[in-house]
């Protein structure tokens, strides 16, 4: 089956995805503030829903929920599987970063977890917003 997106070509303006990340498996990503609100959300050409962004937020809402009854600490990662597609969601230093990617994808991600949390910790919104795979919603 062909690929539903051109391939990106890699450059120096843009960080290459790790390798057990393909750009066909990248449907979106949305940044959160350290409270759990949506601060900019992409999405692809191909892939222009946004429905899994409210499925993060109340993912981090329940976090939140969670951590302050319960005294959880050290969330760093979730992932949340959804029909035919998962989002994963990292706490970085100043925000959450959830990646919409296709289910496919997971086993590889989880693999090479290292390579991956490495790669997203380098990644600002502008990389986003300039990326010719992304269009802001």
């Amino acid at each position: 089956m062909p690929a539903l997106t051109a391939p990106v070509p890699e450059s120096d303006a843009f960080a290459p995805l790790p390798p057990m990340l393909s750009w066909d498996a990248l449907l979106g990503v949305a940044l959160f503030d350290t409270s759990g609100l949506p601060r900019e959300y992409f999405v692809t050409e191909h892939n222009r829903s946004t429905h899994w962004v409210q499925v993060v937020f109340q993912a981090l809402g329940l976090r939140s929920l969670l951590a302050s009854s319960l005294k959880l600490e050290g969330f760093q990662q979730i992932t949340i599987h959804l029909k035919g597609t998962a989002i994963v969601v990292i706490r970085r230093r100043h925000d959450y970063l959830a990646l919409r990617v296709k289910a496919t994808a997971i086993p590889a991600m989880q693999r090479g977890n290292r390579d991956f949390a490495q790669w997203v910790n380098t990644l600002d919104h502008r990389f986003f917003q300039q990326h010719p795979h992304f269009i802001a919603a």
